[in-house]
């Protein structure tokens, strides 16, 4: 919901760091799977309940995730051709992350958290599907947008996003006694964006069906 709005304010910090990048020899996908790395790092952290660590692991691998892709603008400025698999690498490492996050309270206290944890897991299940479902139903429509920045492809919106997302995780750290009540409203949240994605697909494909 947020994240088209964030994206003026992120892009130029982004950018003025990836020309820095550039004159390294980091490749972009070597950013996507360190900042992968980095991101798992939390699991271990939540099962040792050392919360302020695990947030600080949350934090770095998000940097790593904008930079990522403001590389691989920053090569293409110079005309070197950004890996063809950097959006594959890119989402991939997004969803593992996610959903690592939820199993680490799960196992840092399984009796408080371990359910609550399911029910978001699945409801993150449902909304990645979505969101994929639908790139490839905009690759065949020919539908473009930039909204949420150059991606390599459809970006979808809706009330769970990536700044949502990263926002819960935040809270979560800091409120880890919440985490049930967390997981359960932003679950929610990303129900009724799926909701809201198969309206918008049905109004596309004019299908009376759905």
């Amino acid at each position: 919901m947020f994240d088209a709005h964030l994206r003026p304010l992120i892009d130029p910090i982004l950018g003025w760091a990836a020309a820095r990048l550039y004159k390294t020899n980091l490749t972009p996908n070597q950013i996507t799977l360190g900042g992968l790395g980095v991101g798992l790092l939390a699991v271990p952290a939540l099962w040792y309940q050392a919360y302020t660590l695990a947030l600080v692991w949350i934090l770095i691998n998000r940097l790593f995730d904008g930079l990522d892709g403001a590389l691989a603008r920053e090569w293409a400025a110079y005309g070197r051709t950004p890996p063809a698999s950097g959006g594959f690498l890119d989402i991939s490492a997004d969803f593992i992350f996610y959903g690592a996050i939820p199993l680490g309270f799960a196992v840092a206290n399984p009796a408080a958290n371990a359910l609550a944890a399911c029910f978001l897991l699945v409801a993150f299940l449902a909304t990645g599907t979505s969101f994929l479902a639908f790139a490839i139903l905009a690759a065949q429509k020919g539908l473009e947008t930039s909204a949420r920045g150059k991606k390599s492809f459809y970006y979808i919106g809706g009330l769970a996003e990536g700044t949502e997302t990263i926002a819960v995780f935040i809270l979560m750290c800091l409120l880890p006694t919440w985490f049930p009540i967390l997981a359960l409203i932003f679950a929610l949240l990303c129900w009724a964006t799926v909701v809201v994605r198969w309206l918008e697909v049905r109004d596309l494909v004019k299908d009376p069906g759905l």
